[in-house]
Order: C-alpha cells, then sequence, then structure tokens
C-alpha cells in the first residue's frame, strides 16, 4: 500500500477528493484529525475552536479540508498521512492510496 503523500501536488489532490471527503469521513476520523493536525502545528488554535463549533459533521469536514489545503502540499501531506493511518478505507475509496 503507498499513499500519495510524496507528492507535490497534495493541495490539488485534497480539492479533488473534497466532496467524497465532506460527504465519507465519520466523525470519529474528523475529531482525530482535528487532534493530530493541532499537534503538528498544522493548525492553529483559533482554526481548532473554529472546527469545533461546527456542529455538523459535514461543515467541520469542509471547514478542515478547506483550511488545510489552503495552507499547501506539506499541510496537504500531514493531513493525508493522518487520514490513511485513521481511515485507510475511506483513504482507498478516495484514490489517496495505492495498492
Amino acid at each position: 500500500m503507498k499513499s500519495f503523500v510524496e507528492s507535490d501536488k497534495n493541495d490539488e489532490r485534497l480539492l479533488d477528493r473534497r466532496r467524497g471527503f465532506i460527504d465519507k469521513v465519520s466523525k470519529p476520523v474528523i475529531e482525530s484529525l482535528l487532534d493530530k493536525l493541532f499537534e503538528k502545528k498544522v493548525l492553529t488554535d483559533s482554526e481548532r475552536e473554529t472546527a469545533e463549533e461546527k456542529q455538523n459533521r459535514r461543515d467541520k469536514a469542509r471547514f478542515v479540508i478547506d483550511t488545510v489545503r489552503k495552507k499547501g502540499a506539506a499541510a496537504g501531506s500531514e493531513m493525508i498521512e493522518f487520514l490513511c493511518g485513521a481511515d485507510p478505507f475511506l483513504c482507498e475509496h478516495l484514490g489517496l492510496i495505492l495498492n
């Protein structure tokens, strides 16, 4: 199993898979992503607080992917790596993992 983490175009990959991520990611995976992205300083305190304020899972997912995507390829790589660790099935479904 190989992920696209090495790519310089992870922000584009996230954009291409944005809708699928928003539609399919579970609330526990979003919460785990928020924790990991915050620990690695991909998300700031205020960004994490804003995400936590979102009551709807889809709104929270939309905020997370859009915020990370705007931060560039390195941030996108971190998110993809964490997402693939938390939910490999979703990553495979989204085309973020090569078999």
